[in-house]
């Protein structure tokens, strides 16, 4: 606008005219240059702020981000404070169970020694009764009967009941 009023008054020639339009021209410029200024300023105070509230909402996310890190951590070492307490348990279960398996092992073996023994005896107690068996059929086969055979017969009884008393101590102390 100021320039149209420039050049509205050059060809005229006029001081007035020309002096109104400089006059104009200068105060249109100022003001020209005051709204810019003002807009610039009005610019700078909006990215201010715009940078102040992506701050705040940065500060906001990272303590949520922090709190958030916090509670995983801890429920974190938590899980691993339980899974370190359960693996020690199942150890020493696992060890508990392989002294009791030991322990089995050397029952069963002294148990399976002790039957063994017993069934050797057993063996030799049988051995005796049929040799004893076989002594009194040939006596009675005979019929020689010895003076005193009725005392030897319960000698072998005897024998055969210490035999077999042996034979169950044995098996106990097995």
């Amino acid at each position: 606008m100021a320039t149209v009023a420039v050049l509205i008054a050059l060809p005229t020639q006029s001081p007035a005219l020309l002096s109104v339009s400089a006059v104009a021209a200068l105060v249109l410029g100022w003001a020209a240059l005051r709204i810019t200024w003002t807009e610039v300023l009005q610019s700078r105070r909006e990215n201010a702020s715009d940078r102040a509230s992506t701050a705040t909402a940065y500060r906001t996310l990272f303590s949520e981000r922090a709190a958030e890190h916090a509670e995983f951590t801890t429920a974190m070492t938590e899980r691993l404070a339980e899974s370190t307490t359960t693996m020690h348990e199942l150890q020493g279960a696992l060890v508990k169970a392989q002294r009791e398996t030991a322990a089995m092992t050397v029952r069963a073996e002294n148990a399976e020694s002790a039957h063994a023994t017993a069934l050797v005896r057993v063996a030799e107690l049988v051995r005796s009764i049929d040799l004893l068996r076989a002594e009194q059929e040939a006596e009675l086969v005979l019929g020689d009967a010895a003076p005193g055979s009725v005392e030897d017969l319960m000698a072998i009884e005897e024998k055969v009941a210490q035999a077999q008393a042996s034979g169950k101590h044995a098996s106990q102390t097995a």
